[in-house]
C-alpha cells in the first residue's frame, strides 16, 4: 500500500469512527434523568415540613419516571432562574408548572403539556374587584385575540391604579406586561406564596396566576378572604400549558417524555391526579 492509500485508508476509517460516534450519541440511552422543580408552587409542587416534595407535578414525575424505566433525581431550583441553568447542565429537565411559550421555545425545547389551566384573577372577598365581570369564563388568546382583547379593554377602567401581583418569569407577569401596562402598577414576586401574603396584608389589591393553583390557594387556611375573580385566559402567548422543559439537543429525552405524557393521558393518570390535587380535569385536550 502506498503512503497516499494508508492517508485515504486512514482518513476512511476516523470519518467512519465519528459516524459512528454520532450516531451512538444520537441514541443516547437515558438511564438517570435530573429534573428541576421550584417546591413552592402549591399544588402543582411544594416543600413539606420535613424537607420532602409534593404535589401534582411530583407525583406525575413519578408516572414518568417508572413509564421511561429511568432513575429520576428531583431538584429544588428558582423559577425565574431555571432555563439558563438547564442550558447550563446543571439538570436534565423542568417540571414546575412552565408552559411552552413561544418565547421560551427561542432557548429551550418543550414536550406536549401535561396541563392547561389558564391564567386568571384573585382578589378579596371584600373588595369592589371581587365583582369583576365574566368571573370564570374562558377567552383565548390563541382562537379569539380580538375577543379577549376586548374583553380586557371591559376592566381596565377597574383596574386603572390599582397594583396586581405576579411572579417573576411567569406567563402571569408576561400578560400583565403586554395588556395592563399603564394601566396597573406591578410587584413581582419569586414565589406565588408571596404574592398571596401581600394580597392578605393589603400591599397588593390583586394577583395573577394559574387557575389551578388560585383555586387550591383559595381554600388554604389564611386565605379564607381570597377569592377568584374576571374572566381567565389562556393559549396564545401564554402557551400550550405545563410541559417539560429541556434543551434543545435532548431530542431523544423529549421523546420519552412525550411517550410518558401520551400513556398518562390514555390511562387517566392525569385526570386522576389534577382531580386530586386540583379539584378539576386539567388534562390537555
Amino acid at each position: 500500500m502506498t503512503a497516499f492509500n494508508r492517508i485515504l485508508a486512514a482518513a476512511s476509517a476516523m470519518t467512519m469512527l465519528a459516524i459512528s460516534t454520532a450516531a451512538h450519541a444520537e441514541e443516547k440511552k437515558w438511564t438517570t434523568v435530573t429534573i428541576a422543580t421550584e417546591g413552592a408552587f402549591k399544588p402543582y409542587n411544594f416543600t413539606k415540613p420535613d424537607g420532602t416534595l409534593d404535589g401534582y407535578e411530583i407525583e406525575l414525575t413519578k408516572y414518568f419516571c417508572d413509564h421511561m424505566k429511568v432513575e429520576c433525581k428531583i431538584v429544588v431550583q428558582n423559577f425565574d432562574g431555571m432555563i439558563p441553568a438547564l442550558n447550563a447542565g446543571k439538570f436534565d429537565a423542568i417540571i414546575s408548572g412552565m408552559s411552552a411559550t413561544a418565547k421560551r421555545e427561542e432557548v429551550i425545547a418543550f414536550s406536549d403539556s401535561y396541563g392547561s389551566t389558564g391564567q386568571a384573577f384573585a382578589t378579596s372577598k371584600s373588595s369592589d374587584l371581587a365583582h369583576m365581570p365574566e368571573k370564570g369564563r374562558v377567552f383565548s388568546l390563541a382562537s379569539d385575540e380580538a375577543g379577549a382583547a376586548a374583553e380586557i379593554d371591559k376592566l381596565k377602567p377597574m383596574l386603572e391604579g390599582k397594583t396586581i401581583g405576579v411572579q417573576t418569569a411567569s406567563t402571569a407577569a408576561a400578560f400583565v406586561d403586554k395588556y395592563l401596562k399603564g394601566v396597573v402598577e406591578v410587584r413581582e414576586y419569586k414565589t406565588t406564596e408571596e404574592h398571596d401574603l401581600d394580597l392578605k396584608a393589603g400591599r397588593v389589591d390583586l394577583v395573577m396566576a394559574s387557575m389551578a393553583y388560585l383555586t387550591t390557594a383559595s381554600q388554604r387556611p389564611g386565605n379564607e378572604d381570597m377569592a377568584t375573580t374576571g374572566p381567565r385566559f389562556q393559549g396564545g402567548f401564554l402557551g400550550r400549558g405545563s410541559s417539560v422543559g429541556l434543551r434543545k439537543s435532548d431530542s431523544e429525552l423529549k421523546e420519552e417524555f412525550n411517550k410518558a405524557i401520551a400513556a398518562a393521558k390514555a390511562d387517566g393518570t392525569i385526570k386522576t391526579l389534577s382531580e386530586k390535587w386540583f379539584g378539576f380535569d386539567v388534562t390537555p385536550k
